[in-house]
């Protein structure tokens, strides 16, 4: 009977890996509108218009180790540099969603 429990127990556990939503489960569309409100001003376009190299092009948060959400997320939340944080005037869901909008742009090179 033990085996037979382990065996489910492991077959549900490997399905839920392989069929389950990524960690960051946020909602890119809301985040285009949060993006659109906050962020847009220095960021339109993937652009940065205060440190130009270091946009929000695939490529450039690739070199800079910012290709992932928790980079993403602890940058905006913090803030570094010349970018302001955000952690107090935005809640966490949207923070992750603004973060699902610029891994999302990204990859489609901002188009």
């Amino acid at each position: 009977m033990k085996k037979v429990i382990t065996v489910m127990l492991l077959g549900i556990a490997i399905f839920t890996f392989i069929f389950s939503s990524p960690a960051l489960a946020a909602d890119a569309v809301s985040g285009a509108k949060v993006f659109s409100a906050n962020c847009a001003s220095c960021h339109a376009g993937g652009k940065n218009l205060v440190q130009a190299q270091k946009n929000l092009k695939k490529d450039a948060l690739e070199k800079y180790g910012m290709y992932s959400a928790e980079a993403i997320i602890a940058q905006v939340t913090k803030g570094k540099n010349a970018m302001p944080a955000f952690g107090k005037r935005l809640k966490p869901n949207q923070i992750e969603d603004v973060t699902a909008y610029v891994l999302s742009q990204a990859d489609k090179d901002w188009k």
